[in-house]
């Protein structure tokens, strides 16, 4: 069965971008294509609202349903912040970020680039410290800028993950440790020959 791409397109652009699942599908434009098909209602946005449930059936020529409680209920708008002190920097929280708004490295502390949180709430769960909260937003919901910056965000998280699993499936990538013999060989190499002064 084919899909009609253009209306894909304005379903997803609907969506608020938050990438955050709850819909039963890895991301908003699979929800899209899923709504495009006739595989999915249009009322399983908890983020979106009443409003994008509206948006949403009103693009595919249906009228409106009432949210579906199974996905959960509309929250107000959230931001996720990371109690720093407590961050004992194990990367699960990065790992989770749909959209990379998590900057950090392992057993190092992480910070939440706020311009770029969805507050899909992802990073919150495999948190092993509980040291991620979610802090009210000051606007209501996001601006088409703010949605346009998630779905290019998520996008381009998306073909990341591809390209590693690609890598890692052929071999391209050298196993985990090969950073750490860098780094102890540079040591080794700064030592032998330290600098002259």
């Amino acid at each position: 069965m084919s899909i009609d791409l253009a209306l894909v397109d304005r379903l997803d652009a609907l969506l608020p971008q938050t990438q955050c699942g709850q819909c039963g599908y890895g991301g908003c434009m699979p929800y899209a294509e899923a709504m495009a098909r006739g595989d999915a209602a249009p009322n399983r946005c908890p983020p979106g609202g009443d409003t994008v449930i509206a948006a949403l059936a009103a693009a595919l020529g249906r009228s409106p349903l009432p949210p579906e409680s199974a996905c959960g209920a509309h929250k107000p708008r959230t931001l996720a912040y990371i109690r720093e002190a407590e961050c004992i920097g194990c990367t699960k929280c990065i790992q989770a970020c749909p959209v990379d708004a998590i900057v950090g490295a392992a057993k190092r502390m992480h910070s939440v680039a706020a311009a770029w949180c969805t507050g899909c709430e992802l990073c919150v769960a495999p948190c092993p410290v509980d040291c991620i909260e979610l802090l009210p937003h000051a606007l209501p919901r996001m601006t088409q800028e703010e949605s346009d910056t998630a779905r290019q965000r998520h996008q381009a998280h998306r073909v990341r993950l591809q390209r590693r699993q690609n890598d890692q499936a052929t071999g391209a990538v050298a196993p985990e440790n090969t950073a750490a013999q860098l780094l102890a060989a540079a040591l080794a190499r700064a030592k032998a020959h330290p600098p002259s002064i």
